[in-house]
């Protein structure tokens, strides 16, 4: 029965989470959105409202509330492409590091926030792309450095958004969030990839294995002894036709 590889392995125990999981959490926000207009509720006052007992609860609700639809779409998307990467290339510490994000961006938020409702998914964003980035970063492994590169690449100008800017946005709650991937990136530990070999091998044939076994650790060609052995008879007997020719012409 032919085995799989470790990585072709790895790519189908991932590749679920990283589809499944991605859009059952964005799809929720949207069925949250959808309710409050539906039933034209609004979800605003739930938000994380700073150093107050009420505005605790927004510390796990203000993720899905958001102020209409185009804010969001805009978090929407990010949000895809960055859970995704997360459940792929770190699918053993994925939860962990999204209820801790979540949890440490929402109670940073709530101590540093200027006094109003902060709502929306963008902190978690912002998490998830610092953490993915210093993460890639710090291990070094160059799958996820090169990881750690696209998400620089695609959301880089993230981080204009840490700083005070358009009235309306809350720029505390994306400080928060990026603050929190970058401080959580040195401590959750993840070996999901690190333990892949770099590459796939191909099976070497018979032959390729015979002729690599000539070469050094240095690369230098030295032939088998095999065919040491069989130049050195091939010449043997040669030289005994020439003697008994010699010894021949000598009776004549």
């Amino acid at each position: 029965m032919k085995t799989k590889n470790p990585i072709d392995q790895h790519h189908q125990s991932s590749l679920a989470s990283a589809i499944l999981w991605p859009l059952l959490i964005v799809f929720s926000l949207w069925i949250v959105y959808w309710i409050e207009i539906r039933f034209r509720f609004n979800f605003t006052s739930f938000g994380v409202y700073p150093r107050q007992v009420k505005g605790l609860f927004g510390i796990f609700a203000s993720p899905f509330i958001h102020s209409g639809i185009d804010h969001l779409y805009k978090n929407s998307i990010p949000l895809l492409v960055l859970l995704a990467s997360l459940f792929y290339f770190y699918k053993d510490i994925a939860w962990k590091a999204l209820l801790i994000g979540l949890l440490s961006s929402g109670v940073l938020t709530w101590i540093i926030a200027r006094p109003s409702f902060h709502i929306g998914a963008s902190g978690i964003v912002y998490f998830l792309a610092s953490f993915l980035f210093f993460k890639g970063i710090l291990s070094r492994n160059y799958r996820l450095v090169a990881l750690a590169l696209i998400v620089v690449f695609l959301y880089g100008s993230l981080v204009w958004g840490t700083m005070p800017g358009e009235p309306g946005i809350s720029w505390e709650g994306h400080l928060s969030g990026f603050s929190s991937g970058f401080l959580l990136s040195f401590f959750l530990k993840s070996s999901h990839f690190l333990d892949l070999p770099l590459y796939n091998k191909p099976k070497k044939t018979n032959s390729e294995d015979e002729f690599m076994k000539q070469f050094d650790e240095n690369g230098n060609f030295n032939p088998l002894d095999t065919d040491h052995k069989e130049s050195n008879f091939s010449q043997s007997s040669t030289a005994n036709q020439i003697e008994i020719n010699y010894k021949a012409e000598d009776k004549e």
